[in-house]
């Protein structure tokens, strides 16, 4: 069982390249740590979210909470100081689906509760749970007790499939009700979105726990890209950008590059959802693996057939 460091913070206006700066030499000095599996890091997304949010993976319990109360890692938090607004909210995630899985945004919900009401908190939060689980677009619910020593506080961490979605939830009067109801119980409460991960292209639909097999990821992509970017230098970037304009081929490829990654990112998840007894196979996996490889490689063979005898 893996276990993630996640770490939201706020950063002053005008030092954000400072900060990816003193994050990218941080992710260098955390890489070479004990324990330590993966690094991801997400800037702000405004309007929903303003925070940077950093996923820190590590092999276990022990590895991250050795990396938490590091010299090193005390050293080049001081360093960033000059840089932050407000405090940070580290909370460690125990990944027992082996890893943080990323929805196109979450909310980090941190509590303090009194001393003394941890029981009554619970039993609250048992209810909050049963009602959000019925809120539109919500993919997924984690919920961390406290760690002794490292984390005081409960954490929450709700997945939903738009900001739309986790926005209407969080300003639902169900939800307002509940939150008033626990007041007397918690000292401290308060939440950070989270907007972030390609894995939105392939959100599991079918029910499936984990997420989808690179290689099918990568054959999807695949299929719309070449379409694509065929397409693009047939229609776009040789007759217009480069015979008429006379653009640089490396202004051309580089403007053809934005226009294909806009389309494939609009067009993927559309596939995808088509393609989930593929993706995220219930029954007969292997069968549906081979069907659906099958099926795309077809595909390829019939585009570079077309495109062959037409283009």
């Amino acid at each position: 069982m893996t276990v993630s460091i996640v770490t939201q913070t706020c950063v002053r206006p005008g030092r954000g390249e400072d900060f990816a700066r003193w994050q990218g030499q941080t992710s260098d000095l955390v890489s070479a740590f004990p324990g330590f599996v993966e690094q991801r890091l997400m800037p702000p997304n405004p309007p929903l979210q303003v925070d940077w949010v950093i996923l820190q993976r590590f092999a276990t319990m022990e590895d991250a909470q050795r990396w938490l109360v590091s010299s090193e890692r005390q050293t080049r938090i001081e360093g960033a100081a000059p840089m932050l607004l407000g405090r940070d909210d580290v909370h460690l995630v125990r990944d027992d689906e082996g890893g943080v899985r990323t929805a196109p945004v979450s909310a980090v919900i941190s509590t303090r509760v009194r001393p003394g009401k941890e029981t009554e908190y619970r039993a609250w939060e048992r209810k909050i749970a049963a009602a959000q689980s019925r809120a539109p677009g919500l993919q997924g619910y984690r919920f961390e007790p406290p760690v002794p020593g490292v984390q005081e506080d409960y954490v929450a961490i709700l997945r939903f499939d738009s900001q739309e979605n986790l926005q209407s939830w969080m300003e639902s009067p169900v939800r307002k009700a509940l939150v008033e109801e626990a007041a007397p119980l918690t000292e401290e409460f308060h939440a950070r979105i989270a907007s972030s991960g390609f894995e939105q292209w392939f959100r599991n639909e079918q029910g499936a726990s984990g997420g989808p097999s690179v290689w099918k990821m990568d054959m999807i992509v695949l299929l719309l890209l070449y379409p694509i970017v065929f397409l693009w230098g047939v229609w776009v970037g040789t007759p217009i950008l480069q015979e008429k304009l006379n653009t640089p081929w490396a202004v051309n490829l580089f403007i053809g590059n934005i226009f294909s990654v806009l389309l494939t990112g609009f067009m993927v998840p559309w596939v995808a959802n088509r393609m989930g007894w593929w993706i995220f196979p219930k029954v007969n996996k292997l069968q549906a693996n081979l069907l659906g490889a099958a099926l795309i490689c077809a595909i390829y063979a019939a585009s570079i057939l077309i495109f062959w005898r037409f283009f």
